[in-house]
C-alpha cells in the first residue's frame, strides 16, 4: 500500500499529469483516508521515515498526507487501543526528541511543524487523562533537555526554542478544540464531544493549570529577556543575518506564548493569569517594538476582559485594576504619532494592524462596560464607576473611529452602535433628561467623525480617469464603509433626531450655497471646493431624505397630497430646502464625474420634490441630457444616467411642459443607435460537448453574449422613455403622434429586417441573431412606454391609431421568430415583446398570439420556456375577455395542452430535470385552473375541443392521483371540482351559486355522460388518493390536498344532488365495506354541512381511517 500511496500523491501533486489520471489518484487517496484505521501504520512510517543521514525521506506532500491520515484516525472520541496508543506515544515523543531537540525543528517545512502540533493535540484529546497520564511532565522535561557535558551546578539548562514553539502551538490547538466558542459553533453539536471537552478542561484546570501557566510565562519571560539583550547588542554593534534570524525566532516565541496565554486565560483560574507578575509583563509586551507581539498581547488582554465572572463587581474590579482606559489612550496616541513619522511601508502596515488590535480591545472593553452599566445586580456606585470608565474610553474610541484606514475604524464601530442603542433605551425611560452633557459631547464628536469619514480619500487626485480607474475592490470597500457609517448615523438619529438632521442639513446647504455663490461670481469652475467636499455635500443631500423615520415621511407625504387636493400650498419642508439648494447651486456642472453621478442619484431618488417645484424640472433635464449626463464623452459613464432619466421622466411626465417634450425627444434620438457586438470567438465557452449541433453552438455563444454586461442593459430604458415622451405629447393630434411614433419605429424595423436577411457563414456567426434580439427588445420597450390599452374589446374607447404601429411590431416579431426561432434568445425576445404588446395594444394584437404560441411550441423549447409561455397566456386571458380572445383560446387549447402534456409525461432523470418537470406541471395546472374558474370555461367543450375533453380530464385525474408533489396534486383536484360544477349539472338545472349576491343561472353547457365520470372515476379517486403508497400524512401540504378532496366531493353533490347521496349510500361505500353508521354520518355531513365545514370533517374522517 505504501508504494501505491506514494505514487498517487506524486500524480495528484504534479500539475503536468493528465487530469483523468489525477482524478483517479485523488479518488484512491480519498479511499485510503476513508480507511484510516487500517492505514495509520503506513501513515506513521511515511511521516517519520529517515534517510541514512538523518534527514526525512519523504517530501512535504507525502508527510502532509500522512499527518492527515493520522488526523482522520485520531478524530474519534472512544479510547485508543492500548497497543496503538503506545506506538503513537513512543513514536511522537521520539520524533520530538530527534527533530526538535537534536534536529532543525522542521525549519525547512513550517507547514509540517504547524500540522504536527494539531495531530499531537488530537492524540492528547483522544488519550488524556486516562491513557497519557504523564503528558504534561513529559513535555515539561523536553522543554529543558539536559546538555551532555554541562555542569549541573551552573543552573537549569536553557529552554529549547523548537520545543517551546511546539508546546505553545499545542496549547493554542487544545484551547481551540476544547473551549473556543467560534470553532465549537462551527462543528456539529454532539453531547459526547461536549462532555469530553468539559472533562479535559476540568482536569487541566484542576491538576495542570498552574504548571502549564508557569511554563508558558517562563518561556515568554526568558525569550523576552533574551530579546531585549539581543536588541541592545544589535544597536551597539550592528546587525547581521544571523542576528536577524535569531531575533525573529525570539519574537516568534514571545508572540506564540501570548497566543497560547490568550487561548487558555478564559478557562483557568483568573488569579493565575492576572497577578503582580503577569500584569507588568503584559504591559511591557504591549509596548514592545514588534507589532506581532503587541497584537498578540492586545488579543490576550481582550480575552481577559471578556472572560465570564460570577459577580459583576468582580468584572468591574478587574477592569479598574488593569486601567485599560489610560493604557489604550497612551498606546493609541503613540501609534498615531509613530505613523506620522513613517518608518517604511512594512512598519506602517504593521502599525495599522496593531491599531486594529487596539480597536478590537477598546470595543471589547466598551461592550463590557455597557453591560455593567445595565447590570441590575451592580450597586449604583458600581454602575456610576462603569459609566465613568466608559466616558474615559470615548476619546480613544473616537480617534480610532476617525482613523484614515477603514479596517481600523470598522473594529470600533460595534461599540458605538451598542452605546447609542443604550442611549435610545434611556431616552424611552426618561425622554427629557436622558442626555447628559458628557453624552451629548460623545454624540457630537461621533457625528463629526462620521461625516468626515463619509468623504472620499483626499489622496485620490482630481483627474476623473484616475477616479474611474480605481480598483473596484477599493471602491466597494469605501461604499460598504459608507453604509456602515450611515447605520451608525441612524443609531444617533434614534437618540437625538433634531440634532442629526440639523447638522446634516446645515453642512449640505452651506457647502452647496458656497459653491453656487462662487460659481455665480465666474471664478473657479470647482467653486473653491475640492471634489471630495463637493461630492460629500451632494451625498449628504441624498442622505438627508432618509434620515427621518419612515412613519414621519409617509405622514409628510400624505399632508402634501391632502393639501394639493384642497388647493392649499404648504410651506417648504427642510428636505425641500436641501433639494432646492442642490438644484439651484448648479453643482451638476462640477468638473468631476463623482460629483455629477451623486447629483443624478439624488434627483432620481427624490423625484416627488419636482412635482411641487416644477421650475426645477428643466435644469435637471438639461443636466441629464447634455454632456454632464447622457451625452458625457465616456460611454461607460452613461448607463446609470439612462436609468435615472427614465425614472425621472416616468415620475414627472404629468408635470412636463408640452413645449419641451419634442426637443427632449430629439436630443436623445442619437442615443437610440444600437452598438451590438459579440465576444471574440476564442471566448466561446460552449465547446463542452464532443460535437454540438449548429443550434447548440450558436445558442451557447448567444447566451454568453447576452449575460455579459453591456450598455444595452441601460439603453433599453431610453427606448421605453421614448414611448413615454411620445404618449405624453397631448398637444399633438393623434395623427402627429402616430407619425412621430412611426419615425422612431421605422429605423428599428428596417434594421431588424436587414438582420433577418443577413446570411450567416457558419454556426458561430450569430451576430445577426444577436442584433435581432436587441432590436426586438428595443421595439417592445417603446411600446411599454405607452399607457396600457383597455382590457376588453367591448370598451367604449375607440382603438387608438398607435395600435396600427404596434401591429407592425408584432408582425415583425413573428417574422423574426419564423426565421430565427431555433435560437432560444429569439424565443425569449418574442415573449418579452408580446408581453408588452398585449399590455400596450390589448385585443388589437390578439390575432397574432396563436401564431406566436404555435411557433414557440414548434421549436425545441425547454420546460422553462413552457412555464414562461403558460404564464404569459394566463395573463392575456385574465386581462382581456373580448370575442377575439375567446376565439384565440379556442384555437390554442388543443395544441397547447397536447404539447405540454407530452413534455410533462416524459421520463426524467436527475434532480434538475425533476425540478423542471415539477415547475412545468405546476404552470400547466395553474393555467388550466385559471380557465376552469373563469368565464372562458366553456372553451373546453367548444366544437373544436369537445372530442379531446375526455383525454384532458383523464390527464388531470392522473395528476390528481400523483402524490409526489402535493401542490400540483391539490391544483388538479381543484380543476376536477370545478369541472363537476360546470359540466356535471343536468341541462336546464339551476347552477350552484359560486359567490353570494350573484344571480342564479341555469345549466347551458352540460356534457353528456359527465355524471358517469363522477361516479366511475372522481368519487373512487377521492377515497383512493389518501390510501396511495406515496401519500405522506406527515407532510403539512397533504392536509391541503385532503381539504381539496372534500371540496371536490361537495362539488359532486352540488352538481348531481340526491343522485350522489344515493350512489354513496347504496353502492360505493358498501362496496368499500364501510360500516352503516359511517355511511349515514358521511352522507348526512355531505348533504347538510357547508363547504368549509365539510372539507374539515372529511380530512378528519380520512385521518381516522388511514
Amino acid at each position: 500500500m505504501e508504494a501505491q500511496i506514494l505514487s498517487a500523491i506524486r500524480i495528484a501533486a504534479d500539475p503536468a499529469q493528465d487530469r483523468a489520471l489525477q482524478a483517479q489518484a485523488v479518488e484512491f487517496l480519498n479511499i485510503v483516508r476513508g480507511n484510516a484505521r487500517e492505514s495509520c501504520g503506513v501513515a506513521l512510517t511515511l511521516f517519520l521515515e529517515q534517510n541514512p543521514d538523518g534527514s526525512r525521506k519523504h517530501d512535504v506532500h507525502v508527510r502532509g498526507f500522512a499527518l492527515q491520515l493520522l488526523d482522520d484516525f485520531l478524530g474519534g472520541l472512544e479510547p485508543l487501543d492500548p497497543a496503538a496508543f503506545a506506538t503513537l506515544e513512543q513514536a511522537f515523543v521520539g520524533y520530538i526528541q530527534s527533530e526538535y531537540i537534536h534536529g532543525p525543528g522542521e525549519a525547512s517545512a513550517p507547514f509540517i511543524r504547524n500540522k504536527f502540533s494539531h495531530t499531537l493535540a488530537l492524540l492528547f484529546l483522544r488519550s488524556y487523562p486516562e491513557q497519557w497520564t504523564n503528558f504534561f511532565p513529559t513535555i515539561y522535561s523536553l522543554l529543558r533537555p539536559s546538555i551532555p557535558g554541562s555542569d549541573p551546578s551552573a543552573g537549569p539548562p536553557p529552554i529549547n526554542g523548537h520545543v517551546s514553539l511546539l508546546f505553545l502551538r499545542l496549547l493554542v490547538e487544545l484551547s481551540g478544540e476544547v473551549h473556543d466558542s467560534i470553532l465549537k459553533g462551527a462543528r456539529t453539536w454532539a453531547e459526547d464531544r461536549q462532555a469530553r471537552d468539559s472533562i479535559i478542561r476540568q482536569k487541566i484546570r484542576q491538576d495542570e493549570s498552574e504548571n502549564m501557566n508557569s511554563a508558558v510565562l517562563t518561556i515568554i519571560s526568558e525569550a523576552e529577556e533574551r530579546l531585549v539583550k539581543h536588541r541592545q547588542e544589535a544597536a551597539a554593534t550592528g546587525d547581521s543575518q544571523a542576528r536577524v534570524r535569531e531575533r525573529a525566532g525570539l519574537e516568534e516565541v514571545v508572540e506564540s506564548g501570548m497566543k497560547a496565554f490568550a487561548g487558555y486565560c478564559q478557562w483557568i483560574d483568573i488569579n493565575l493569569t492576572i497577578n503582580q507578575h503577569t500584569v507588568p509583563l503584559i504591559f511591557r509586551l504591549l509596548a514592545d517594538p514588534s507589532s506581532p507581539i503587541r497584537q498578540a498581547t492586545a488579543h490576550a488582554l481582550l480575552k481577559i476582559v471578556q472572560r465570564s465572572l460570577k459577580e459583576p463587581s468582580d468584572k468591574l474590579q478587574l477592569i479598574r485594576v488593569l486601567s485599560l482606559g489610560e493604557v489604550l489612550e497612551a498606546l493609541e496616541r503613540k501609534s498615531r504619532e509613530s505613523r506620522k513619522t513613517g518608518n517604511g511601508d512594512q512598519a506602517d502596515e504593521e502599525e495599522e494592524h496593531f491599531r486594529e488590535s487596539l480597536g478590537k480591545l477598546a470595543c471589547g472593553l466598551g461592550k463590557e462596560l455597557v453591560d455593567l452599566i445595565a447590570e441590575p445586580a451592580l450597586p449604583p456606585e458600581g454602575r456610576e464607576m462603569a459609566e465613568q470608565l466608559l466616558m474615559q474610553l470615548f476619546p480613544t474610541a473616537i480617534q480610532l473611529l476617525a482613523d484614515e484606514y477603514d479596517d481600523t475604524s470598522s473594529t470600533i464601530l460595534p461599540l458605538f452602535t451598542i452605546v447609542f442603542s443604550s442611549y435610545k433605551k434611556a431616552k424611552k425611560a426618561d425622554p427629557q433628561f436622558h442626555l447628559t452633557d458628557a453624552k451629548r459631547q460623545v454624540i457630537t464628536s461621533t457625528l463629526e467623525v462620521i461625516v468626515q469619514k463619509m468623504k472620499w480619500d483626499k489622496d485620490i487626485g482630481d483627474d476623473e480617469d484616475e477616479f474611474e480607474d480605481m480598483d473596484e475592490d477599493d471602491k466597494g470597500a469605501f461604499e460598504k464603509m459608507r453604509v456602515d457609517l450611515r447605520n451608525l448615523m441612524d443609531s444617533i438619529l434614534n437618540v437625538d433626531e433634531q440634532f442629526v438632521t440639523n447638522a446634516v442639513r446645515t453642512l449640505a446647504v452651506a457647502s452647496l450655497s458656497a459653491y453656487g455663490a462662487a460659481r455665480a461670481s465666474g471664478g473657479n469652475p470647482a467653486g473653491g471646493l475640492s471634489w471630495q467636499d463637493a461630492e460629500l455635500a451632494v451625498y449628504l443631500a441624498y442622505v438627508y431624505g432618509e434620515l427621518k423615520p419612515k412613519g414621519k415621511v409617509n405622514a409628510e407625504q400624505q399632508r402634501k397630497k391632502d393639501a394639493k387636493l384642497q388647493g392649499v400650498e404648504l410651506p417648504a419642508t427642510p428636505h425641500d430646502e436641501v433639494i432646492l439648494a442642490l438644484v439651484q447651486s448648479g453643482i451638476s456642472s462640477y468638473p468631476h464625474v463623482a460629483v455629477r453621478a451623486q447629483f443624478f442619484e439624488s434627483v432620481g431618488r427624490y423625484v416627488d420634490f419636482f412635482k411641487d417645484r416644477k421650475e426645477c424640472i428643466i435644469p435637471v433635464l438639461e443636466a441629464l441630457v447634455d454632456q454632464r449626463g447622457m451625452h458625457q464623452p465616456k460611454k461607460s459613464r452613461r448607463g446609470r444616467v439612462y436609468y435615472i432619466f427614465y425614472r425621472f421622466i416616468k415620475q414627472v411626465q404629468k408635470e412636463l411642459p408640452q413645449d419641451i417634450l419634442l426637443s427632449i425627444l430629439n436630443s436623445i434620438r442619437d442615443l437610440l443607435e444600437l452598438e451590438i457586438e459579440l465576444p471574440p470567438p476564442d471566448s466561446d465557452a460552449s465547446s463542452t460537448g464532443s460535437s454540438p449541433t449548429p443550434e447548440q453552438d450558436g445558442n451557447a455563444i448567444l447566451e454568453e453574449a447576452n449575460t455579459a454586461s453591456s450598455i444595452f442593459d441601460s439603453q433599453i430604458y431610453l427606448f421605453e422613455t421614448t414611448g413615454t415622451l411620445i404618449s405624453t405629447m397631448s398637444s399633438l393630434g393623434e395623427d402627429e403622434q402616430f407619425n412621430l411614433l412611426q419615425a422612431v419605429l421605422a429605423p428599428l424595423l428596417s434594421a431588424l429586417s436587414q438582420s433577418l436577411q443577413t446570411p450567416m457563414k457558419d454556426s458561430k456567426d450569430v451576430l445577426p441573431v444577436f442584433k435581432a434580439h436587441h432590436l426586438i427588445q428595443a421595439l417592445a420597450s417603446i411600446v411599454k412606454g405607452f399607457p396600457d390599452a383597455p382590457t376588453s374589446a367591448n370598451s367604449e374607447h375607440t382603438p387608438a391609431k398607435r395600435f396600427e404601429a404596434f401591429k407592425q411590431v408584432a408582425e415583425a416579431v413573428l417574422v423574426s421568430l419564423e426565421a430565427f426561432g431555433h435560437f432560444k434568445l429569439i424565443r425569449e425576445a418574442a415573449r418579452f415583446a408580446f408581453t408588452r404588446l398585449v399590455a400596450g395594444a390589448g385585443v388589437a394584437v390578439a390575432q397574432y398570439i396563436p401564431t406566436l404560441t404555435s411557433r414557440l411550441l414548434s421549436a425545441d423549447c425547454d420546460p422553462s420556456e413552457i412555464v414562461e409561455l403558460l404564464s404569459f397566456l394566463g395573463l392575456v386571458f385574465h386581462r382581456h375577455l373580448g370575442a377575439e380572445v375567446i376565439d384565440m383560446l379556442d384555437q390554442l387549447l388543443l395544441p397547447l395542452t397536447t404539447k405540454v402534456s407530452a413534455v410533462i409525461t416524459q421520463p426524467v432523470d436527475g434532480t434538475d430535470a425533476q425540478q423542471a418537470n415539477a415547475e412545468t406541471k405546476k404552470a400547466y395546472l395553474d393555467f388550466i385552473l385559471s380557465i376552469a374558474t373563469g368565464p372562458l370555461v366553456t372553451v373546453f367543450i367548444s366544437p373544436r375541443n369537445l372530442s379531446s375533453f375526455p383525454s384532458l380530464v383523464e390527464g388531470i385525474m392522473g395528476f390528481a392521483a400523483d402524490a409526489t408533489y402535493p401542490p400540483s396534486q391539490r391544483t388538479a383536484i381543484s380543476i376536477l371540482a370545478n369541472f363537476c360544477l360546470e359540466f356535471g349539472p343536468p341541462e336546464g338545472a339551476p347552477l350552484p351559486v359560486k359567490k353570494p349576491g350573484v344571480k342564479e343561472e341555469v345549466q347551458t353547457h352540460y356534457v353528456p355522460g359527465f355524471e358517469q365520470v363522477i361516479y366511475d372515476r372522481l368519487i373512487p379517486l377521492a377515497f383512493s388518493i389518501p390510501l396511495s403508497p406515496g401519500f405522506n400524512w406527515k407532510d403539512g401540504l397533504t392536509i391541503q390536498v385532503t381539504n381539496e378532496i372534500g371540496v371536490m366531493l361537495k362539488a359532486t353533490y352540488k352538481a348531481r344532488g340526491q343522485e350522489v347521496l344515493d350512489f354513496l349510500a347504496n353502492s360505493f361505500l358498501p362496496s368499500q365495506n364501510a360500516p352503516q353508521e359511517t355511511i349515514i354520518e358521511l352522507v348526512t355531513k355531505l348533504q347538510s354541512e357547508d363547504q368549509k365545514a365539510f372539507r374539515k370533517y372529511f380530512t378528519a374522517f380520512l385521518q381516522a381511517r388511514r
